[in-house]
């Protein structure tokens, strides 16, 4: 693929980058090949998980088939996450369970009545998760649980199968 050098671009030259076709040079803007697959938002009161998960994630774009890129924000609030919640911008929500202010199942139940096409993983440092328990309390599907801690290769693996 040839990039203009830098040298050869002004403020007012389009980003064009090109790529050998059958026949002919194939012209794209370069900033429509890093157009995201999928939108994620991490919620979690701990800034130190939101940046690891976040950095591993976006590593994971890198080896990854690059139509599949995944574009990851977050939160460590869930209050302000819920106020600033844009519907139909995710895909999915990563979310811890246990947070101050607003638990996760809370959270996942107010964004849920916003947009109800977004899939919501929890998140939990809890040794053993009472399923039924929470089903009563909470009637919101609990089908994606990721026990932290958890390692960066499985956390991307089960984000991708989630958002597949």
């Amino acid at each position: 693929m040839y990039v203009f050098p830098e040298s050869e671009l002004s403020s007012k030259t389009p980003l064009y980058g090109f790529e050998p076709g059958l026949n002919h040079m194939i012209a794209y803007r370069l900033e429509e090949k890093q157009r995201f697959w999928k939108r994620i938002l991490i919620i979690d009161d701990e800034a130190d998980i939101t940046t690891t998960f976040e950095a591993g994630i976006q590593d994971s774009n890198d080896y990854n088939d690059s139509d599949k890129r995944i574009e990851v924000h977050t939160s460590n609030n869930p209050l302000a996450a819920l106020s600033e919640f844009k519907p139909n911008f995710y895909d999915l929500l990563l979310v811890d369970i246990n947070m101050p202010n607003m638990n996760g199942f809370e959270l996942a139940e107010r964004i849920l009545a916003i947009d109800i096409n977004v899939k919501v993983c929890f998140m939990s440092c809890a040794a053993e998760i009472n399923y039924e328990a929470l089903r009563e309390i909470y009637p919101i599907s609990l089908g994606c649980i990721i026990r932290k801690p958890v390692s960066i290769g499985y956390l991307v693996k089960r984000i991708r199968s989630e958002l597949d």
